[in-house]
């Protein structure tokens, strides 16, 4: 076991800052650990899957299920159920860059078809994810657990990729902290501009600097003890939306 870990915030299809972050980590020394949400909304979410796969084949990353991940795996399995969602929430731009497909109206069915048949890896791919890691007394988790459990390991899968209330907004009595993404530190800070990580004080450390939306990208190096370095890439090209923009 490595004695240092590298967590990233989540991509959402940001392939320039997800290299870019990735320039910090020193494979040799540091474990990699990869928060979730690799697509949808992005710049290019086909390569961000492709780099998490590599990554995880050639380096033992490990790259936890986020709820985005969960919705394209529902995609792929019950297309007419679960397409309105995952468009809602930025998925055909996921679809899009795997297709290579302009925008328009399609049967959601045939996208499905189209896209297991495109990409075979990637539905094996995202069913072998991981919901949580645990790593000394860290737990890296997508979203976070349930707090309001007498014990957090009662969680649900559910828990792990879409929680956010009974979890950052309840004391952490565990002896575990807590790593996580899905909700952008500037819904958690003080000011609500301030994408830099957020650090509850109780062993609840989140890393989503909202990358999609014009905010930033964060890696953060973990050793026993606590954050040993943290490095930060800030979104200077393509955004989805801008409202994080300083």
């Amino acid at each position: 076991m490595k004695n240092k870990l590298f967590a990233v915030g989540d991509v959402h299809g940001q392939i320039t800052m997800f290299k870019e972050i990735l320039e910090y980590w020193n494979p040799d020394k540091e474990q990699l650990v990869l928060v979730g949400d690799l697509g949808d909304r992005g710049e290019n979410p086909k390569a961000c899957f492709e780099l998490a796969k590599e990554l995880v084949e050639k380096y033992d990353a490990i790259c936890l299920r986020g709820n985005h991940e969960e919705m394209l795996l529902n995609f792929m399995n019950k297309p007419q159920y679960a397409a309105p969602n995952y468009k809602m929430n930025g998925g055909m731009v996921t679809i899009q860059s795997f297709l290579d497909m302009e925008e328009g109206e399609y049967d959601v069915v045939e996208l499905a078809a189209s896209l297991q048949a495109k990409a075979p890896w990637l539905k094996p791919f995202i069913e072998s994810l991981p919901f949580i890691y645990e790593w000394e007394n860290y737990v890296f988790v997508h979203a976070g657990v349930d707090l309001t459990l007498s014990d957090w390991r009662d969680s649900t899968e559910r828990d792990y990729v879409w929680i956010r209330e009974g979890f950052y907004d309840q004391p952490n009595h565990t002896n575990k902290t807590f790593v996580f993404g899905h909700t952008v530190t500037a819904m958690l800070n003080t000011e609500k501009k301030n994408t830099d990580i957020w650090d509850a004080g109780d062993g609840k450390i989140g890393i989503d600097g909202g990358a999609v939306y014009g905010g930033a990208m964060h890696g953060v190096v973990f050793d026993k003890n606590g954050i040993v370095d943290h490095y930060t890439v800030d979104n200077k090209g393509y955004a989805f939306s801008e409202y994080l923009r300083k």
